[in-house]
């Protein structure tokens, strides 16, 4: 059994600790055994872990997350990378097809998809076995995980079922599947022994192939990335659940949770402040979550999120919370932090002058061990300066230690990179006509091949 993890989301339903690049899978706000914090992301992977399951996991993703998923789960992680983003669909055909061509995994093999990011106990992963024995022992082309509703909600989809489980009969056929329905309705539906659909889903390999053939798509991986642009934007639910000739469904019994808002995601954090700030008493039910080095003091306030990050402000009643997608949804602002695989940085200061000069600083902070890639840039200029630590540093194939208090100057189109010998924390800044991220062209990644590069 492989189990592919989806990783997708563009960051706006927890703005602004989430963006682009960190969506909320990512948010270390959740405290582990040892009383750390962890992100959702971290967690799953921990509980895949201790149920035997993790080395069998690949972890579906886009190109803006793969730096995070390195830093948060390290370099050896099985990531399979859409060229852009393009729906439920397409990325699980593009995994189907790295199983099958790249890692030669049997068509028998059976594949469990699920979202990366719920909240449930290890009992949860356990249970992800059971989908292959239904696969197994029936005629059913897919094979669900549906959760056992503990209230009619109106947030979640439903799968109806033909009949009731129980002891003698381990899973039930599918009949139907409703979206967000009406509290009444809910109830209704709960009473005919209707499962929340928490997203999990099992396949033979066989009937994916079996499909993208049928459609004239490519089941090799080269091929498909090549032709993703050309992929249909919809939903796995849509093109192929819905359509499946026989789908069977199991029940979870156990807590569930989607901490897809800031009412939700609250009711999981164990401390009502977390960052710089006061919460003074008479405030009931609110929580402070800061990134920034500025304190946050809230008075006498109840029902209330404040969350605070570099890429802005939110200070609503928890109610409201969910709102926030919609409110945001037509910003495009630039990610104000992300955590890379050498560590992380974050934006102090931006500035558009009236000529077009822009000027951008950031604080990188590179962990000990860890370095930059070999690049150069074609749009800017950029300026080091140490502020602690040491290490290093190779520019234009020329090597040499920097430390506290060196100012390095790189101008555009000078190769360079940095390794910290201990944690190392330099300011930068920026220069040129358009500071984007995508202005990196990376030469090398490992230092030991950049060090093969310098004449000194």
């Amino acid at each position: 059994m492989k189990i592919v993890l989806l990783s997708g989301g563009s960051g706006k339903r927890l703005w602004p600790l989430s963006n682009d690049s960190r969506s909320k899978q990512f948010l270390k706000i959740l405290k582990n055994g040892d009383g750390k914090l962890e992100s959702m992301i971290q967690r799953v992977w921990g509980q895949l872990e201790k149920v035997g399951l993790q080395r069998d996991a690949y972890v579906a993703t886009s190109k803006p997350q793969v730096e995070m998923i390195y830093s948060q789960l390290g370099n050896d992680i099985n990531l399979i990378v859409e060229p852009e983003r393009r729906d439920t669909f397409p990325a699980i055909a593009l995994a189907a097809t790295y199983l099958y061509a790249i890692e030669g995994v049997s068509l028998n093999e059976t594949i469990v998809v699920m979202p990366v990011d719920p909240y449930v106990e290890d009992s949860f992963f356990e249970s992800l076995k059971r989908l292959e024995h239904v696969l197994d022992h029936s005629d059913a082309d897919l094979a669900l995980m549906g959760v056992k509703p503990t209230y009619p909600s109106e947030k979640y989809g439903y799968i109806m079922p033909n009949g009731e489980i129980g002891a003698e009969q381990p899973f039930v056929d599918v009949l139907s599947f409703r979206e967000k329905p009406r509290k009444e309705d809910a109830e209704e539906m709960i009473r005919q022994h209707a499962l929340w659909n928490c997203g999990v889903f099992a396949f033979k390999l066989d009937f994916l192939i079996t499909i993208l053939i049928a459609n004239e798509l490519p089941i090799q991986y080269e091929e498909m990335l090549k032709r993703y642009g050309s992929m249909p934007k919809i939903s796995f639910d849509y093109e192929v659940v819905e359509r499946a000739n026989r789908v069977a469904a199991i029940q979870y019994d156990g807590p569930w949770k989607d901490l897809g808002t800031w009412n939700t995601l609250t009711e999981e954090i164990e401390t009502s402040l977390i960052g710089k700030g006061i919460i003074t008493e008479g405030s009931i039910n609110t929580h402070v979550i800061n990134e920034l080095d500025l304190p946050i003091t809230l008075m006498g306030l109840s029902d209330v999120i404040v969350a605070a990050s570099p890429d802005g402000i939110l200070v609503a009643d928890k109610a409201a919370s969910p709102q926030i997608k919609e409110v945001m949804k037509h910003s495009d602002q630039r990610p104000m932090y992300e955590e890379r695989r050498w560590g992380r940085y974050r934006v102090l200061d931006y500035i558009r002058y009236p000529d077009g000069r822009e000027v951008l600083t950031k604080r990188i902070f590179i962990s000990a061990g860890k370095n930059l890639s070999y690049q150069y840039h074609s749009l800017r200029d950029e300026v080091w300066t140490v502020v602690s630590g040491s290490g290093d540093m190779i520019l234009n194939e020329k090597r040499f230690s920097v430390k506290e208090g060196d100012v390095i100057s790189i101008p555009k189109e000078n190769k360079h990179s940095l390794r910290a010998e201990s944690d190392i924390e330099i300011i930068e800044v920026q220069t040129g006509s358009q500071l984007i991220e995508e202005d990196i062209v990376r030469l090398e990644l490992d230092w030991s091949d950049i060090v093969q590069l310098c004449r000194v």
